[in-house]
């Protein structure tokens, strides 16, 4: 019998970086809290309220982003072979990418702002339907032999080495994410 107080590696890794969740779980939640922030730009009356937002937004997309082609897109496209939903997935985050950095060298105040920023959101919602949708990637991903919890864990660690801060409190990942 296994003593309580000597927990697997395993166990211990995932209740240190705070996982629990598979892979889709994680990418689920990511997509709600974006989704919550682009409803909450739609109300922002003020400039520095829009732009702590579209920060935030951004921010999250490119570590999202990061993740997901560094860690799960590999795994379902190496056990499902479907490179129909990969490719288009990684030409919907190149797309992004591009806007998202529009975005960010934009103000509120700049006319195309708000209009970036609804396409962003046009997109995304896009995307996230995309993958979350029957016969998606995360419905064809849960079909196949990927051990969602490891990459869960995976990608919960890399994620949490992302979101670090780096100079003038921005997150490290941020200032190298659209270079590649």
């Amino acid at each position: 019998m296994r003593n309580s107080t000597h927990e697997s590696g395993h166990a211990a890794r995932r209740r240190r970086v705070g996982a629990g969740k598979d892979a889709i779980a994680l990418l689920k939640a990511d997509h709600r809290q974006v989704e919550s922030w682009f409803s909450q730009v739609k109300k922002a009356k003020m400039p520095e309220r829009k732009k702590d937002l579209a920060d935030r937004i951004c921010n999250a997309l490119k570590i999202h982003t990061k993740i997901e082609e560094e860690i799960f897109y590999p795994a379902f496209l190496a056990a499902t072979e479907d490179k129909e939903l990969h490719h288009e997935a990684e030409v919907e985050h190149a797309g992004a990418k591009r806007l998202i950095a529009e975005i960010e060298a934009m103000s509120p105040d700049d006319d195309y702002y708000d209009a970036k920023l609804k396409v962003l959101s046009e997109m995304i919602k896009h995307h996230v339907k995309e993958e979350e949708q029957p016969g998606g990637m995360f419905a064809e991903a849960r079909k196949s032999n990927m051990d969602l919890a490891d990459l869960g864990e995976r990608m919960a660690a890399r994620k949490k080495e992302h979101e670090g801060s780096g100079a003038n409190g921005k997150p490290a990942v941020v200032r190298s994410l659209l270079d590649s």
